[in-house]
C-alpha cells in the first residue's frame, strides 16, 4: 500500500513543461508546488478508492487461504473523524494499515446519523445517510495523508535549506514511499432498504463513494430488526439472491470487477419468516427452506377460513401462521438454516459470510462452518465481535463450564454471578481473559475468520471517556479533570489531534497561501500560535 507518490518527480518534470509551454501565463506556477498538491491528492474518485482498496481485500483473501493466522480487523466508525482517527493510530503504533479496515455499521448509522434522532437498528433511517458517511470516512481519510505529506514536504524544505543532503534524502524516500490511510471499509446496507431495484441504487451510491465491500442481510427488508434483539424475520433465499445479483451488477457496472459482497445470515437467531418459497418441485431450494416451517398435517375438512396450506412429501400441510401474518419455523433449526443459508448464497455470487450469533463461542461456529465447507472449502467468515454480548460473563462460563467438564473444584464459583469483581483476580477469571485476548487468533484458525470487527466501539468508548471528564470536570476536579484525563495524556502519548489546528488542515492552508500569493500569505502559523507550546 505504498508508492503513494512514486511520480512525484515525474509530475513536477511534466508542469515545468507544461509550464514552458505556456510562457509567461504561468510563470507564477511552482511546479514542485503543484507535484505535491497533486501526490497529496492521490485518490480523485470514490470509484479510485472502491478499485484500490478492492484489490488489497481480494489479496488479504488469498493470503488468509494459505495462512490463517493473517486474518483481518476492522473497528466500527460513525464520524469521518473518529476513522480518520483510527488509521492515524495504527500508523503510528504498527508503521502501516496492513490488514485493517474500517467497518460501517447500519447500526450506528441509524443511532447517530438520522435526522430522525436516535433511532433503532430497524432500517428506519435515510438510506443515503449510508453512502454519505462512506464519503465522508474518506474525505478525511485522505486528508490524513495529505496533512501528513505536507508536514514531510516542510521537512524537506527545512533539509534543502540548510544543505543537509542526508535528511533531504531521508526525507524524500519517505515521500516516494509513503503509506497511505486509505483502507477498505466493510459497508452496510442492511437488508437493501427495499426490493432488489432498491438494493442496486443503493449500492450504486455506496461503490462510487468508495465503498468496495457490501455487507447485505437475509432479514426482510420492512421487518428487519438489529441482529441482536428478537422478532428477526427472513426471506426466503431467491429473495435474498436478487439482493445479492443486485450489488453485483453494480459493481460491475460501476467499474468495480473485485467488489466483496458479503452475506450475512440473521436465521439463527430468527424464527420467523413473512413469505412460504416458491417451489417447483420437490428437492428446490424454495422447497428446502419451506420444509423449515412448522406446520400441522391437514385434511380438507380440518381447513379454517382464510387458511393457507402447503404440499409437502404427498401430505397436506397447514403453517403455523401468527396474528402478524408471519410463519413460524420449527424449533431447534436456526443452525440447519444457517449452513443452507452460507452454502447457497456463496453458490450464487456472495464472497464471505457472516453468521450473527447470540454469543461468542468458537466451537459453535466452527461447528457450521465445518458443515459448510464440506461443500464450498474455502469459505470465510466475517465476524461481528459483538459490543452486544457480556464477554466477561460468557467466556467466565465457557471457562467454569470447562473445568466442571475436567472434573475440577468450581464450588468457590456462582455461575450465575462471574460478573461480579469479587472474581477478578481468581483462576477462573484469568482464564477466561486470555481467552478473550485470544479469541479472534483461534477463531480464524479454528472457526474461518478471515475478518473480525467490533460494530460499536466508538460509541461505547464516547460515552465512557465523557461520563469521565463530566464526573471530574463539574466535580471538584475541575479543569484538571482534562488537562489530567486528557490533554497530558495526549501530549504524552503522541496523540496528532492535541494540535487541533494542524489537524483541522490550518497548516495545509497556510502552505496553499504561500503557493497562491508568495511573500504576501497571511499564515496562521506564526510565533503568536499557541498550537507552538505542544
Amino acid at each position: 500500500m505504498s508508492g503513494t507518490t512514486s511520480n512525484y518527480r515525474q509530475d513536477i518534470d511534466h508542469i515545468a513543461t507544461l509550464c514552458e509551454v505556456k510562457g509567461n501565463n504561468w510563470q507564477a506556477i511552482n511546479p514542485e508546488y503543484a507535484a505535491r498538491m497533486k501526490a497529496q491528492n492521490r485518490f480523485k474518485t470514490g470509484l479510485d478508492i472502491a478499485k484500490y482498496t478492492a484489490d488489497i481485500m481480494r489479496s488479504d483473501m488469498d493470503n488468509y487461504d494459505a495462512d490463517t493466522s493473517k486474518y483481518t480487523q476492522s473497528l466500527g466508525c460513525w464520524h469521518g473523524f473518529i476513522g480518520q482517527q483510527k488509521m492515524i493510530s495504527i500508523k503510528k503504533h504498527f508503521e502501516n494499515t496492513d490488514r485493517r479496515y474500517l467497518y460501517l455499521s447500519g447500526w450506528m448509522v441509524a443511532a447517530l446519523r438520522s435526522e430522525f434522532g436516535p433511532l433503532p437498528d430497524q432500517s428506519m433511517h435515510e438510506k443515503t445517510s449510508v453512502a454519505g458517511l462512506i464519503e465522508e470516512l474518506y474525505t478525511f481519510l485522505r486528508q490524513a495523508d495529505a496533512r501528513e505529506l505536507g508536514g514531510l514536504f516542510r521537512q524537506l524544505d527545512a533539509a534543502k535549506a540548510e544543505n543537509n543532503l542526508e535528511e533531504a534524502t531521508k526525507v524524500q524516500d519517505s515521500i516516494d514511499n509513503y503509506v497511505t490511510h486509505v483502507v477498505p471499509i466493510i459497508a452496510d446496507i442492511d437488508a437493501g432498504f427495499g426490493n432488489a431495484e432498491a438494493t442496486y441504487l443503493m449500492a450504486k451510491q455506496m461503490i462510487e463513494a468508495g465503498a468496495c465491500c457490501i455487507q447485505i442481510e437475509n432479514q426482510v427488508s420492512d421487518e428487519k430488526q438489529c441482529g441482536h434483539q428478537d422478532g428477526k424475520v427472513t426471506v426466503p433465499h431467491e429473495d435474498f439472491l436478487a439482493k445479492i445479483n443486485a450489488v453485483r451488477y453494480a459493481f460491475l457496472e460501476l467499474g468495480i470487477d473485485n467488489g466483496v459482497i458479503v452475506a450475512r445470515t440473521d436465521s439463527l437467531g430468527a424464527g420467523l419468516t413473512k413469505q412460504i418459497a416458491v417451489t417447483k418441485e420437490a428437492g428446490d431450494l424454495g422447497d428446502q427452506y419451506n420444509a423449515f416451517l412448522d406446520c400441522d398435517e391437514v385434511t380438507e375438512n380440518d381447513l379454517g377460513n382464510g387458511d393457507v396450506v402447503i404440499k409437502q412429501d404427498g401430505k397436506l400441510v397447514r403453517p403455523k401462521r401468527l396474528p402478524s401474518n408471519l410463519y413460524q419455523f420449527k424449533k431447534g433449526t436456526g443452525v440447519e438454516r444457517c449452513i443452507l443459508d452460507c452454502i447457497t448464497s456463496l453458490q450464487n455470487g456472495a464472497d464471505l459470510l457472516w453468521i450473527e450469533t447470540e454469543k461468542p463461542h468458537i466451537g459453535q461456529i466452527a461447528e457450521m462452518v465445518n458443515a459448510i465447507r464440506e461443500v464450498v472449502p474455502n469459505a470465510k467468515l466475517v465476524y461481528n465481535n459483538s459490543p452486544s454480548f457480556n464477554w466477561t460473563l460468557n467466556f467466565r462460563q465457557q471457562v467454569f463450564d470447562s473445568m466442571k467438564n475436567e472434573g475440577k473444584d468450581v464450588s468457590a464459583y456462582d455461575r450465575n454471578s462471574l460478573m461480579n469483581e469479587q472474581y477478578d483476580t481468581t483462576e477462573l477469571s484469568k482464564l477466561a481473559d486470555e481467552k478473550i485476548r485470544s479469541f479472534q487468533a483461534d477463531a480464524a484458525k479454528e472457526a474461518g475468520i478471515f475478518h473480525h470487527l467490533i460494530t460499536l466501539p466508538t460509541y461505547h468508548t464516547a460515552a465512557l471517556s465523557t461520563d469521565n471528564l463530566a464526573k471530574g470536570y463539574f466535580g471538584d476536579e475541575g479543569m484538571l479533570a482534562y488537562v489530567q484525563g486528557v490533554q497530558r495524556k495526549e501530549i504524552r502519548q503522541g496523540i496528532a489531534c492535541v494540535k487541533h489546528q494542524n489537524m483541522a488542515g490550518s497548516d495545509m492552508g497556510d502552505d496553499h497561501k504561500e503557493y497562491f500569493a508568495g511573500e504576501a500569505a497571511l499564515k496562521a502559523s506564526g510565533k503568536e500560535n499557541t498550537m507552538n507550546q505542544f
